[in-house]
């Protein structure tokens, strides 16, 4: 008697474990890998061989930077200006996508991180929006950035024009930016658009409830620099039915710091290092 009980006791405890480490499986498995500029940690970001990579990495979408031509064309692009990436000079307003496509976006990466230089990475070119759309296709998740809107009229319109011509799939597709009236734009041209309103703090981060209840108002979720990121903070956004996705994180440490947080996803430069944490 005493040894069916011995077995019975066992059984559960077993099971109680299995239970235990299969629930922080599943957890981790859906935690949102965001390749940060594609693979940028890896090869030349916001090229169409860093989001080819940070796709082969396990990341689940591509997140592309816009910036506009001089001529109105939707470029992948971080900064405002051609300089720090490409061998060119210049403000991107101020350039027509012909002079854009010649500028050489890869040997830069080369020279900046041999450790990760490729000779092929030479000569790589600025993509445009629906180069990438083209390259990629319409079921791909997209996590699309309106940079400096303001500087841009129209771009959430030429954007919302490309998503529709393409096809590209809206359940999956997420406009972010630091700008609360594109995102509101955005939520007026096409209400389907789930939208992620960006924040940058230079202290510990902290957020009222009025914030919150405004944000909800247009948008599904918040990103966030995570350096000063709290667990307070996470539990208080997510907890208020928010989504939350810090930027952009490149630590082991932290990574599994922020999953046992409660964070929805993250940004990494280094999507096969997240997969390889969530695994």
């Amino acid at each position: 008697m005493i040894a069916k009980w011995v077995q019975v006791v066992g059984i559960l405890v077993l099971g109680i474990c299995l239970f235990v480490v299969e629930g922080e499986v599943a957890f981790a498995k859906d935690i949102v890998n965001i390749p940060h500029r594609g693979a940028s940690g890896h090869a030349p970001e916001h090229t169409l061989v860093s989001y080819q990579m940070g796709e082969n990495m396990h990341g689940d979408y591509i997140e592309v930077d816009l910036q506009m031509t001089k001529d109105g064309q939707l470029i992948a692009m971080h900064d405002d200006s051609v300089d720090r990436t490409t061998n060119g000079t210049g403000l991107v307003n101020e350039m027509t996508l012909a002079e854009m496509k010649k500028l050489d976006a890869g040997s830069w990466f080369n020279e900046q991180y041999p450790q990760f230089a490729n000779p092929e990475y030479r000569g790589v070119k600025v993509p445009t929006l629906w180069e990438v759309f083209q390259t990629f296709g319409k079921n791909k998740r997209y996590y699309i950035e309106t940079k400096s809107p303001e500087v841009y009229p129209g771009m959430e319109i030429t954007l919302l024009r490309l998503v529709n011509e393409y096809k590209i799939d809206k359940d999956t597709l997420i406009v972010e930016s630091f700008s609360p009236k594109s995102l509101k734009k955005m939520k007026k041209l096409d209400p389907s658009i789930p939208l992620v309103q960006l924040l940058s703090y230079k202290s510990n981060a902290m957020i009222t409830d009025e914030e919150i209840a405004n944000i909800r108002e247009y948008a599904k979720g918040i990103g966030l620099n995570h350096q000063y990121l709290t667990q307070e903070y996470v539990q208080k956004v997510v907890g208020n039915g928010l989504e939350l996705y810090p930027y952009t994180v490149n630590e082991k440490g932290r990574m599994q710091q922020l999953i046992n947080w409660g964070v929805t996803g993250m940004f990494t430069n280094f999507p096969d290092m997240l997969h390889s944490v969530k695994k």
